[in-house]
C-alpha cells in the first residue's frame, strides 16, 4: 500500500484532491547533495551503478520538496552498454560508446542483452523501494528504441544526429533492424524493472522528434508500441502505468495518445489546454512547464506555475512536470517554489 498515490491516480485519471507533481532529472546536479555523493562515487557509472548510491541521489530531493513521486537514478544507455558497446561519460562532453552500429555486420551481430548484466539496475531499484517504505511509487524508466539507436549509430550526443537521419532516408530498413533489437531489449529491461518494485515505466523518446512524420511513425512510434504491447501481453506487467514522452512529439500528439500508454509527456512548445481538449479524455496528460523558467526567481516560477494548472483544468488526469529536465544551474528555492504553487494552485482548482 503507497500512502500517497496521487501520482498513479492520476496517471489513471482518477479524480485526486491536487495536481501530483515530480520533475524529470529531479536528482541531479542542481543540488548540492548530489554533487557530494557523485564526487564521493567518482564518476557518473560509478555513481549509477552503486545501489546505495542510486539510493541515496534518488532520495535526496524527497527530502528536500514534497514531491510526488520517486523515479530510479540511472541512465537511459545502460540497455545499449550491456550490449557491449562501451558507454563511457567524459566530463564535459557527455555519453560516448567505444563501438558504433552502422552497416549491416553491426545490426547483424546486435542482440537482446543478458539482463543479469544489468543487474545493478534492478538491485537500484529494489534498494529504493525498500527505503521508500511505500511513501511514494517509484518510476522506473528506460530510453525509447529509437532514442537508443541515435547513439548506438552516432556514437554519442549529437545537436542533428546527421548520420541516424540520412540512415533513416538511406537505409530504412537497416535502421529499423536495429530499433527493432532495441525494442525487445527495452520491453525486457522494463519489465525487469517492473519485477523488482517499479510502480510506472516511462519510455523517454528524447529524439524521436527530430524525424520526418514517416520516419517518426516507423522508427519511433512503432516501437514503443510495440514494447507497450509486450508489456500489456504480460500478466506479471500489463496493470503497471506507463508514460511516453516525445520531445518535439506534439505533432503527432493524437497518434502518441493511441500507442497503448497510459500517460503521454509533453514539452513547453504544446498548448496544455488545446491537448487536454483533444486526448485528456483518452489519456493522462504530464507537462510541461520550460525548464529554463526554473531559471527565473521564485516568483515567476509560482506564477507560470498556476497559469500551467489552470490551462489543464480540474479534470482529472495531468500531472504536473517540466518540458524536459532540469538544468543543472536551477537553484533548488525555485523548485521548493515551483512544487509548493502547484499543489497550492490546484488544490483550489480541484
Amino acid at each position: 500500500m503507497i500512502q500517497n498515490d496521487t501520482f498513479l491516480r492520476a496517471l489513471r485519471r482518477e479524480p485526486t484532491p491536487y495536481t501530483p507533481v515530480w520533475l524529470m532529472r529531479q536528482a541531479g546536479r542542481y543540488l548540492p547533495e548530489y554533487n557530494r555523493t557523485r564526487a564521493r562515487a567518482g564518476s557518473f557509472m560509478a555513481l549509477a551503478q552503486d545501489s546505495g548510491l542510486a539510493t541515496e541521489v534518488t532520495l535526496q530531493p524527497l527530502e528536500r520538496f514534497p514531491l510526488d513521486a520517486a523515479i530510479l537514478f540511472s541512465d537511459i544507455l545502460t540497455v545499449p552498454d550491456a550490449m557491449g558497446l562501451g558507454l563511457s561519460f567524459a566530463e564535459g562532453e557527455g555519453p560516448r560508446f567505444a563501438r558504433t552500429v552502422r552497416d549491416e555486420a553491426d545490426a547483424a551481430a546486435l542482440a537482446v542483452p543478458d539482463m543479469a548484466k544489468l543487474r545493478y539496475v534492478f538491485d537500484a531499484v529494489a534498494s529504493i523501494k525498500r527505503a521508500l517504505a511505500g511513501r511514494l511509487p517509484l518510476i522506473g524508466f528506460s530510453g525509447s528504441p529509437f532514442t537508443l539507436a541515435c547513439y548506438m549509430i552516432e556514437g554519442r550526443g549529437s545537436d542533428d544526429f546527421a548520420t541516424v537521419r540520412r540512415m533513416a532516408a538511406a537505409r530504412p530498413d537497416l535502421l529499423a533492424r536495429i530499433v527493432d533489437v532495441n525494442a525487445l531489449s527495452v520491453a525486457a529491461y522494463l519489465r525487469e524493472q517492473i519485477a523488482a518494485g517499479a510502480d510506472a515505466v516511462m519510455i523517454f523518446d528524447t529524439w524521436g522528434g527530430m524525424l520526418s512524420a514517416a520516419a517518426y511513425r516507423r522508427h519511433s512510434l512503432a516501437s514503443m508500441r510495440a514494447v507497450l504491447g509486450a508489456l500489456a501481453s504480460d500478466p506479471a506487467t500489463r496493470a503497471v502505468p506507463t508514460i511516453v514522452f516525445t520531445k518535439g512529439g506534439g505533432g503527432w500528439l493524437d497518434e502518441i495518445a493511441g500507442c497503448g500508454a497510459t500517460g503521454v509527456g509533453l514539452d513547453w512548445t504544446v498548448d496544455l489546454a488545446q491537448a487536454r481538449a483533444r486526448v485528456g479524455a483518452r489519456v493522462a496528460l504530464q507537462g510541461n512547464l520550460d525548464p529554463l523558467v526554473l531559471l527565473t526567481d521564485p516568483d515567476t516560477v509560482a506564477r507560470e506555475a498556476a497559469a500551467l494548472v489552470a490551462a489543464a483544468g480540474p479534470a482529472p488526469g495531468h500531472i504536473f512536470n517540466l518540458g524536459h529536465g532540469i538544468v543543472p544551474a536551477t537553484p533548488p528555492e525555485n523548485v521548493a517554489a515551483l512544487v509548493e504553487a502547484v499543489h497550492r494552485a490546484s488544490r483550489r482548482t480541484a
